[in-house]
């Protein structure tokens, strides 16, 4: 008896900072003034698609995708199970897992090469959901190279931000603060590209998305 009023109070419990974290989400960013660079080559793109920014700036990256029916990764932890709720309520369809290559992660990734498939975007931050932060995880490259999907790299800064402790030093943009997403030109991996191929495009994907990200607080 005890266990199951444990696990009620817990999903209340999740279901309230879910709706607290959407309020939060749509209150600050409808004030932000945002300027998008490089987007009008994918908003009405017909093309198979996946957006990778990195976890600490996903703020932003949510409220600018929501409503669009992009699929997104999300965690199986008590933390994921939250953000589920945020993502699904922003109007993402959400695959539960991860970006890296354990057990997890692999099945997310063939769920999202079938997606992809079948004409889905995907808008995903490929370091997540445990880091390290900043590097691009196999998982990521699997779903380009199985699905032919291009890999955009997204960059993202905020003038003024409140920055968490956290392994990803996630970042909040203060209401009205002056924002920036930057997106980069697509990056294919070949099918029958070699490992070390792969792992060469990796390291310049993960490169380009840090140089737009530098590029946006720069400028902020």
């Amino acid at each position: 008896m005890a266990q199951l009023s444990d696990r009620l109070s817990l999903k209340i419990k999740k279901t309230i900072l879910s709706k607290i974290a959407v309020g939060l989400i749509r209150t600050i960013s409808t004030t932000l003034r945002l300027e998008l660079l490089g987007w009008e080559q994918y908003a009405n793109a017909d093309q198979k698609l996946i957006f990778c920014g990195w976890h600490g700036k996903s703020f932003i990256f949510a409220n600018q995708f929501r409503r669009r029916g992009y699929w997104v990764i999300i965690s199986n932890s008590n933390d994921g199970d939250i953000q589920d709720k945020v993502f699904r309520a922003l109007g993402f369809r959400t695959i539960r897992g991860s970006t890296g290559q354990d057990r997890g992660g692999i099945k997310a990734a063939l769920q999202g090469i079938q997606m992809l498939k079948e004409g889905g975007t995907m808008a995903i931050t490929p370091d997540g959901p445990r880091g390290p932060s900043k590097v691009v995880q196999g998982g990521v490259m699997l779903m380009a190279r199985k699905s032919g999907a291009r890999l955009v790299p997204v960059g993202i800064s905020a003038k003024r931000a409140w920055y968490a402790g956290s392994w990803d030093s996630y970042m909040f943009p203060m209401p009205f603060s002056k924002a920036r997403m930057i997106f980069g030109e697509p990056i294919s991996v070949p099918e029958k590209a070699s490992e070390q191929e792969v792992e060469a495009i990796r390291l310049a994907f993960e490169n380009e998305i840090e140089r737009l990200d530098q590029l946006a607080a720069n400028w902020a």
